[in-house]
């Protein structure tokens, strides 16, 4: 017989390769849901803010280390990034947060990796990019060296302004993940149930079950 090789192979693959093979997790019906809101949290966010990556796929499978993988990419290739499209990501990687926060009143552990990538991409807009109206149009090189090795290129009362304003764009991407998921309270709740149902859904299948459309990216 001949042998078939289906677009669901490849996708297989890429998985298998990015995120590690299916670990078979003895979750509890609690778990599941807790996860299934966490990634809806990303993936609804992706739709609803302007300049936001696509979702390509929505799953709540464990793979490797994750528990649940919410895969985003670009529609096209990218060389500069402008603040919108920044603070879309951070948004998005707040979502699974807002969701559990907003749903269960808490969070867990299961955002650790989600605020690595906030607090990197913050720290980088505002001692990189000028993109922190406090700090204003500078860039710091942070890996200047000197006899005595690596050596801070800015004063402490800089660093206490940068901590600062790292936190107030966390902080404004997580009120703005929080409004959002309120006001599609209903989406989030019927996405959830469809991944709970069918485990991994798809770019089309997650249009559908939110209603949503992809918005027009901002830059």
């Amino acid at each position: 017989s001949e042998m078939c090789i289906r677009d669901s192979d490849f996708t297989e693959a890429i998985e298998r390769v990015l995120l590690g093979a299916e670990r078979n997790l003895m979750l509890t019906p609690l778990d599941r849901e807790r996860i299934a809101y966490h990634e809806s949290g990303h993936a609804l966010l992706a739709l609803l803010v302007p300049g936001a990556d696509p979702v390509r796929k929505v799953t709540i499978i464990p793979r490797g280390m994750a528990l649940g993988v919410t895969v985003q990419s670009p529609i096209d290739d990218r060389f500069n990034y402008g603040e919108h499209y920044l603070r879309a990501r951070i948004v998005g990687a707040l979502g699974g947060r807002a969701a559990e926060h907003l749903v269960y009143g808490e969070v867990t552990t299961g955002a650790e990796n989600d605020l690595q990538q906030v607090t990197q991409i913050a720290h980088q807009m505002v001692v990189r990019w000028g993109m922190s109206p406090k700090i204003g149009p500078i860039g710091f090189n942070e890996e200047a060296q000197s006899g005595l090795g690596l050596q801070r290129p800015y004063s402490e009362a800089t660093a206490r302004d940068i901590d600062t304003e790292v936190k107030r764009i966390a902080e404004e991407c997580f009120a703005e993940a929080t409004s959002l998921l309120e006001a599609n309270r209903a989406r989030l709740d019927t996405l959830a149930r469809a991944l709970l149902k069918e485990d991994s859904l798809d770019e089309q299948q997650i249009l559908e079950v939110t209603g949503l459309q992809p918005l027009a990216s901002t830059g």
